[in-house]
């Protein structure tokens, strides 16, 4: 029989060097943990260019599967062929080259080659995913120098393996995003398996390329902090946040999150609104409570909150508040927007949803909806049971106005119109004519529509006069044209709420 061998004198043999417990332990924990943050990473990484929905979701886990699957089935088989202390060092090393390279490859490619993005970020999760996940098969293989301890040694690395994943998950979602620029976790994750196939590879016989691979991995870093195109002003827990200046207007700033542009904030004057959507909300306030009296208002979602400031100009003694889940937004807010106490809008940090539930029943005039992730509203966002919330805190005469962004088709814009339609009794839609329903002959543009629901009436001329006054090109559908618009749309609840495969993916979207 030939391999391994119960006994004792047959373990090892003198010419191979062996691998303590603790060093592979730590060789696999590491190369495990590894895996984890560059899956983890490559969403925020991907999220400018395809989008933050589930589908990327979707598509980068299901690679670092594949990555893992493959590199523990191929490093099994290798270690059965070749001393498996002569391909760690490589692996590690090789590994980390390409997460080092990662950041400029993929926004080189997004600015350059959009086409193949799916194909470079598909190998740059799967080529480092699944040398790493090879070290625990190759760790084992040098471990096991008996059957009598094949069950404890491939038990105790699997679960250092498994801890290193946790591990791994817990630092790059708690810790790493919110303190460190996505392009630095992964320059600095290179870095450190680069070195860490330093000591590994001079097991090698008479070999080491690890210097050659440390002084690579370095000069990818370089190239990625200051070559490849796409970089942030700020890194937050959420997004990849810039802020581009108006050069036609001297306080005009564009507040764009992966990608998208999110807020146009005038700082000099919050009266002046830029996106068709903002002023379209800003109609239906001024239609709907005339006078300029203060509201009391909650807003979900900031950004840069344009809708907020206009309310504390338009309307003194107006309180706003806002629930916007990215601190790293607020921040900019308050840093770059000039956002002060004493203004009469309260940010909080916190989930919209949760936000809703800690207000009190009837407290409210208005509440407006622009939470996004991506270019599609949080699912938990667009639900009966999230309406139903929205509707308890209202007042009898309260108002509910949301931002919707859609194209093709529009099969979110009417599945949510079919939902808020079931928790209130008025319902509006505003946006341009092929886009709601009521210029047939042409097919729908898509971007933004506005959504207004109420359980009293509405005075849609004057919202229509406020939309024309602010040369807006929108109208609006209620009544029977708008339940035929919205034929046999699904109402979404919290049981079933498929918003990303309701949204046309390929379209580009935009803030008009």
């Amino acid at each position: 029989m030939t391999g391994l061998s119960s006994s004792p004198a047959a373990e090892q043999g003198p010419s191979r060097p062996g691998l303590g417990p603790r060093a592979a332990a730590v060789l696999v924990f590491g190369a495990s943990a590894a895996v984890l943050v560059v899956e983890i990473v490559a969403l925020r990484l991907l999220a400018p260019y395809l989008g933050l929905t589930l589908e990327t979701s979707t598509m980068v886990i299901g690679i670092a599967l594949t990555a893992i699957a493959l590199g523990s089935w191929l490093g099994g088989r290798i270690a059965d062929q070749v001393d498996p202390l002569r391909l760690l060092g490589p692996a590690l090393g090789i590994s980390g080259v390409v997460v080092a390279l990662t950041p400029a490859v993929l926004r080189s490619t997004a600015e350059w080659a959009p086409a193949l993005l799916i194909l470079v970020a598909a190998l740059t999760v799967l080529v480092p995913g699944a040398l790493l996940s090879a070290v625990t098969p190759l760790v084992t293989k040098v471990c096991l120098t008996s059957l009598a301890d094949t069950g404890t040694v491939v038990g105790r690395l699997s679960g250092i393996g498994t801890v290193g994943s946790i591990v791994g998950t817990v630092l790059t979602g708690f810790v790493l995003l919110s303190r460190l620029p996505v392009s630095g976790i992964l320059m600095g994750l290179g870095a450190l398996l680069v070195i860490a196939s330093v000591p590994v590879s001079r097991r090698m016989r008479g070999r080491n390329g690890a210097p050659a691979a440390l002084a690579l991995a370095l000069a990818a870093g370089g190239l990625a902090a200051s070559v490849a195109p796409g970089g942030c002003d700020v890194e937050t827990r959420y997004h990849c946040a810039q802020v581009v200046a108006d050069p036609a207007r001297d306080g005009g700033h564009t507040l764009v999150l992966d990608g998208v542009r999110h807020s146009y904030v005038d700082v000099d004057d919050p009266t002046h609104l830029e996106f068709t959507y903002v002023k379209a909300v800003a109609s239906v306030a001024d239609a709907a409570y005339p006078g300029n009296q203060p509201l009391t208002a909650h807003h979900l979602g900031g950004g840069g909150l344009t809708v907020p400031r206009y309310l504390a100009a338009t309307r003194p003694g107006t309180r706003s508040v806002v629930s916007e889940i990215d601190g790293g937004v607020v921040r900019i807010d308050r840093e770059r927007f000039g956002l002060a106490p004493g203004t009469g809008v309260d940010v909080r940090t916190e989930d919209g949803r949760l936000g809703l539930k800690r207000l009190g029943t009837g407290s409210l005039d208005l509440v407006v909806g622009d939470a996004f992730g991506g270019v599609s509203v949080p699912w938990h966002l667009t639900t009966v049971e999230a309406l139903t919330e929205v509707r308890r805190v209202l007042a009898a005469d309260g108002l509910y106005v949301a931002n919707l962004i859609d194209h093709g088709d529009m099969s979110f814009a009417k599945a949510e119109l079919a939902t808020v339609g079931e928790v209130f009794e008025h319902v509006a839609l505003l946006g341009e004519p092929t886009d709601v329903g009521l210029a047939r002959s042409e097919e729908p543009v898509g971007g933004n529509v506005v959504v207004v629901a109420s359980d009293r009436t509405v005075d849609l001329r004057a919202i229509q006069r406020a939309l024309d006054a602010r040369r807006t090109g929108w109208t609006i559908a209620t009544g029977d044209a708008l339940t035929s618009w919205t034929g046999g749309a699904p109402v979404l609840i919290d049981d079933h709420a498929p918003v990303d495969q309701l949204l046309q993916p390929h379209a580009s979207p935009g803030r008009r």
